[in-house]
């Protein structure tokens, strides 16, 4: 219920939903698109990472009260796996897209709106860490600092507020793709306030002369 209560305060899932594009036909549709996000990110929240635990959680009073749908239950694993893959763009088959950009300045945008004026300076802090992979998923490689195989997703911080998550493989330089993210993170940053000073706190993995 504090997830609910959460969500409500700053409207997460609503603005998620509006960078998902639903194709389906409504005559034929139980759950809009906000219920399985929704139900996805709850899941995730109380510690229940895999989409076959939703297939009893789907069950949980609880959990459709928290979703708003007390009379027919959420989404089982099949459906929440479709959304999970939904294209980027039109797709012929697939009639559920997302737009990838929109979701990557929502981070951001959540960081500015619970700002009333920006704090001096701004400090941004890259960092990459190991993602453990238990299983043959697509694309895991064996990296050697961290001896498991693994993804090496790359977070962007400032403070305590998470500015840029992205998930990639484990073969490459904890810092590819930094420059791109840092440049983004900043316009959007100077867009609302263009004067504000943004400082950038690299470490030995990311003291490269392309984002210096």
């Amino acid at each position: 219920m504090l997830l609910s209560a959460t969500d409500k305060a700053i409207g997460l899932l609503d603005r998620v939903a509006r960078c998902v594009t639903d194709g389906r036909d409504p005559t034929w549709v139980v759950h809009d698109v906000r219920t399985p996000l929704g139900q996805r990110a709850s899941g995730l929240c109380l510690g229940y990472e895999d989409l076959v635990d939703h297939d009893q959680l789907r069950h949980d009073p609880l959990l459709g009260a928290l979703l708003g749908r007390l009379t027919a239950p959420p989404s089982g694993k099949s459906t929440l796996n479709r959304l999970e893959h939904a294209p980027s763009g039109e797709h012929r088959y697939r009639k559920i897209s997302h737009d990838p950009r929109a979701i990557e300045d929502l981070f951001v945008e959540l960081f500015l709106n619970g700002r009333r004026k920006p704090s001096e300076p701004i400090i941004l802090d890259p960092d990459a860490t190991d993602d453990p992979i238990h299983g043959h998923q697509e694309g895991r490689f064996f990296h050697g600092y961290y001896d498991r195989y693994c993804y090496l997703p790359l977070y962007i911080f400032c403070g305590q507020d998470l500015l840029c998550a992205k998930l990639r493989k484990a073969d490459i330089d904890a810092a590819a793709g930094s420059v791109e993210e840092v440049a983004r993170i900043t316009g959007l940053i100077r867009k609302r306030w263009p004067k504000v000073k943004i400082i950038l706190r690299a470490d030995s993995g990311f003291a490269r002369d392309a984002l210096m």
